[in-house]
């Protein structure tokens, strides 16, 4: 039993190990054509340890809708960031909803890669949908956030890669980012 054990834990630090690799793309400066899967993939697995169930709530159900989509060129790195801190806001968003879940999408259109994360979480006003794009803007509480990941990520998206990243949401209907991405 013990030794059962260790081989399901090499195996988890294992893929955990590959998919930090994947995730950092730290040898990879330049844009190179990767599979946008992987890099959704790798995220969650990182991010695994905030999806099982909290004192708060139950575990949040991650579901994958993918297309088959072709490799995509761009700069991997910077886009798993985007990944990270779209996923990690959305996770924040489910935290007091009985039945949290996140929803990735992807497909393509137009010569254009549709990434969607959407949550079920309590959604946004208006007013500060408006502005999660501004740098320093965050609503939550204090010491929780820089107010500079989504901004970081606009800028990836739309200066980098000559995208788009927009958000809809409504106060108790979650919310949904889209991350629009040229496929050259």
């Amino acid at each position: 039993k013990l030794l059962a054990s260790m081989k399901v834990g090499a195996e988890r630090i294992r893929q955990i190990v590959v998919s930090l690799k994947t995730f950092s793309r730290k040898d990879e400066a330049e844009k190179k054509s990767v599979d946008i899967h992987q890099g959704l993939d790798s995220t969650l697995m990182i991010l695994a340890h905030q999806l099982k169930p909290q004192p708060q709530r139950g575990a949040i159900e991650v579901v994958k809708d993918y297309a088959k989509l072709p490799a995509i060129y761009c700069y991997a790195g910077q886009l798993n960031q985007v990944f990270m801190n779209v996923i990690s806001n959305a996770i924040d968003a489910v935290e007091s909803v009985e039945s949290p879940q996140l929803r990735l999408t992807t497909r393509l259109e137009d010569d254009q890669v549709i990434v969607e994360i959407a949550d079920n979480g309590m959604g946004m006003s208006e007013e500060v949908r408006s502005q999660v794009f501004n740098p320093f803007f965050t609503n939550k509480p204090i010491g929780q956030g820089t107010g500079m990941g989504l901004s970081i990520s606009y800028q990836i998206v739309t200066e980098r890669h000559g995208g788009s990243l927009q958000v809809s949401s409504a106060p108790g209907e979650g919310a949904t980012f889209t991350i629009q991405i040229p496929l050259n």
